[in-house]
């Protein structure tokens, strides 16, 4: 096994920022960069959204992790990039899915839909769960423009 850690980006907005402060300690086992904001005042996700997906997009890091209310704002954002995969999960098998099917590369957490547990769960599915590839590449390599 190497001993090189997966890397990944996290960004919220002030929904989000709570559940991305917890959400960083329960990431200890990885290498983790906050890209804001530092506090729960009122942001604009965007803001957010883009650094963590560019970081990604460049491959400086393996996956990115994006909280904002109801994830709609930061999907929609991180999607904007051509190499962005980006899911929203809200339950378990969602998690499981969008990486399973569809390589999603960004994870998107509605944090006012789910329970911190339920985050910690989505997230841990998410980044421990393989591309299934096979009939699911095809699809992938259609998806941008």
């Amino acid at each position: 096994m190497s001993d090189t850690k997966i890397k990944i980006a996290i960004g919220a907005d002030h929904a989000g920022f709570d559940y991305k402060e917890i959400l960083k300690d329960f990431l200890k086992d990885y290498e983790v960069k906050d890209f804001g904001p530092f506090s729960a005042d009122s942001v604009d996700y965007p803001d957010f959204a883009h650094p963590v997906a560019s970081a990604v997009e460049k491959g400086e890091f393996t996956y990115g992790i994006l909280l904002c209310g109801s994830a709609n704002g930061v999907a929609i954002t991180a999607n904007k990039h051509q190499g962005i995969r980006a899911g929203l999960c809200w339950e378990n098998e969602v998690a499981s899915l969008v990486r399973l099917h569809n390589n999603a590369n960004v994870l998107c957490i509605p944090a006012r839909f789910v329970s911190v547990d339920e985050a910690k769960q989505i997230t841990e599915t998410f980044l421990t769960t393989p591309f299934e590839g096979g009939r699911h590449q095809n699809r992938i390599e259609k998806i941008s423009c």
